[in-house]
């Protein structure tokens, strides 16, 4: 669930935010607020991977992870408001990892997370082949964005809003669901079954960085049998 949690200050906690585990006794660190719960995703080189806030400070931030992360070192987090932070990889253990930030940043306007708009769920960014099949006509689309309850796709084949429709994709359950907006050749899908935020995760990033670096991973990858 895309929600924030309560949000608990703690300080002189021996480690700042994004420092390596096994220097928590050796270093006091900034002011650290721990967050319960705030979705994120970290963009890259390799595409675009969900993670969760654990807790943050001036200098850095410690995300939970649901997948080891590409090799990259330089990324950037974005906020479920679009807000950017460049951030710097120092460490990856058991599901987490820190990162220092490019530079210090306002924790109260991180933490805030102001936006004029209405909370929206996070939106991976991502071009993927896929079939759409609708009355009975199937239709190779290219797959833009998904979310937990949706996705974006561009489609030459024209869409009525509330159209049913289903969606193959290698690394996807058949996903069954209607158009919700367009604007062709591009439209946005409601799924009648959503993906749990860590499946939602673990598909994406499987779909971004192939069958190779996935089983390197220890990823499995399940090819829908209509993409066969």
């Amino acid at each position: 669930m895309d929600t924030v949690g309560t949000v608990e200050m703690a300080q002189d906690t021996g480690c700042s935010a994004g420092t390596s585990p096994d220097s928590y006794e050796n270093k006091r660190g900034a002011q650290r607020f721990s967050l319960l719960i705030r979705t994120a995703k970290l963009v890259g080189k390799s595409g675009e991977f969900l993670c969760v806030v654990r807790d943050v400070s001036q200098s850095g931030v410690r995300l939970k992870l649901f997948h080891p992360l590409p090799l990259e070192n330089h990324l950037a987090l974005e906020l479920a408001n679009g807000d950017i932070y460049f951030i710097e990889k120092v460490w990856e253990r058991d599901g987490h990892a820190g990162f220092q930030f490019s530079a210090p940043i306002d924790v109260h306007d991180f933490i805030e997370e102001a936006s004029p708009y209405p909370r929206r769920p996070l939106r991976l960014r991502l071009s993927v082949p896929a079939v759409l099949t609708c009355d009975g006509v199937a239709t190779a689309v290219q797959l833009r964005d998904l979310s937990q309850q949706g996705g974006r796709i561009e489609c030459a084949q024209f869409l009525a809003v509330g159209q049913k429709i289903k969606l193959v994709a290698n690394g996807l359950p058949v996903l069954i669901g209607n158009v919700c907006w367009r604007s062709s050749p591009e439209y946005g899908l409601v799924f009648q079954q959503g993906f749990a935020f860590d499946e939602l995760a673990r598909t994406v990033m499987q779909l971004q960085c192939g069958n190779s670096t996935a089983d390197q991973m220890g990823l499995k990858i399940s090819a829908s049998p209509l993409m066969q």
